[in-house]
């Protein structure tokens, strides 16, 4: 093997190769025992904490009467924390924010997505292509790995939360993300979001890694809050921008299915009424989407990976309004605003076919609950 990497400039990479079988008898272990593997956190040589967590207690979302009546599925799996988004919209509950957490582990693999050390393994992508490599191409001295199983899926948590890990990484080795594939494909916009906060990661497929660092940054504390802020700020020094009422961030009919039938009605609405820009990120550039967004008091759309263009910037104070599918409530955004001092509104909309549409008198109605500037 070769590649010893140990600094962030990231010098050529010399290329000698490895052979390795861990993946198959990662694979091979599991089918002849059933087993699940442990995750790789658990033999790590070292762990420490790197920021404390703390308790918080979590202010109510601004809704209308009878709003959560209209629920009828949500999604917490994917989200910490797991709970039903009844309690967590009205408030006042005590969460305990855990620490941010660092491990250390010794000679580990990366093949494909996943990691893998003796009988541990720790998934970076949800699923590993069947046949892996087994030439391991790269040898790395100190590596720290900032990418997530739902960071490399969805693109609203690369940014949200992916990139806020980068900075630990940063401090702790060479950072390290899985490369791209045919299955999980580099994001379109992350190359201009990389080059504006000045990301510079290791993109593999294949690792040894002499030293690796992996994280626990789920937590909403204060820690977190501080570098979600940085990164936010970072953006803003690209972009002029002045308070202006809020934008509107279309979603449309891409990503996971939240078709909202009016949902240009509504749009045009708020701009007439309220005085909001209107912005479809995909048809926009990254510098356009955020100088559209910066300075917004609220940022307003369909909940969904699109309107972190616009919470990424969204000062201390704003309000983040989203308009939730019955379906599928996702309670994702008010985590953040409850971490980073600003409000959570939103209505809950009516089914329509494979679609649902939202009134606009009770939007119109929930503007008005919301602090006034």
């Amino acid at each position: 093997m070769g590649t010893d990497i140990s600094r962030p400039e990231h010098p050529p990479l010399a290329r000698r190769h490895a052979w390795s079988l861990a993946a198959y008898r990662h694979m091979l272990r599991k089918r002849l025992t059933g087993q699940p593997a442990a995750d790789l956190k658990s033999i790590a040589d070292k762990r420490w904490d790197i920021a404390p967590g703390e308790i918080t207690v979590s202010p109510p979302a601004i809704y209308l009467p009878g709003q959560m009546e209209r629920v009828t599925g949500w999604e917490g799996q994917r989200f910490y924390p797991y709970v039903h988004p009844g309690p967590t919209m009205a408030g006042g509950l005590s969460i305990e924010q855990g620490p941010t957490r660092g491990y250390l582990i010794k000679n580990v693999w990366l093949i494909d997505g996943a990691l893998y050390k003796g009988n541990a393994s720790h998934w970076l992508t949800l699923k590993p292509q069947r046949f892996a490599p087994v030439l391991v191409e790269n040898e790395i001295e100190r590596g720290a790995i900032y990418c997530t199983q739902n960071g490399n899926s969805w693109f609203g948590t690369w940014l949200m939360e992916d990139c806020v890990t980068y900075a630990l990484a940063c401090d702790e080795g060479v950072p390290v993300t899985s490369a791209p594939s045919a299955r999980y494909p580099l994001f379109t916009q992350a190359p201009p979001y990389e080059d504006w906060l000045g990301m510079n990661p290791l993109r593999l497929r294949t690792a040894f890694f002499h030293q690796l660092v992996l994280f626990d940054d789920v937590s909403h504390n204060r820690s977190r809050h501080q570098r979600y802020r940085a990164m936010g700020d970072k953006l803003l020094t690209h972009v002029e921008h002045a308070p202006h009422p809020g934008v509107f961030i279309l979603r449309g009919h891409e990503g996971d299915l939240r078709l909202l039938r009016n949902e240009l009605e509504v749009a045009e609405h708020m701009c007439v009424k309220w005085g909001f820009r209107v912005i479809n990120p995909l048809r926009l550039d990254v510098p356009t989407i955020i100088a559209a967004c910066a300075g917004a008091r609220v940022v307003m759309g369909v909940e969904g990976s699109q309107l972190v263009h616009g919470v990424n910037v969204l000062q201390p104070g704003g309000t983040v309004f989203t308009l939730q599918p019955p379906n599928r409530f996702i309670s994702y955004y008010k985590y953040m605003t409850d971490r980073d001092g600003q409000h959570f509104a939103f209505v809950v909309g009516t089914p329509d076919g494979d679609g649902f549409t939202i009134d606009i008198n009770e939007v119109e109605r929930t503007m008005d609950l919301l602090p006034k500037h």
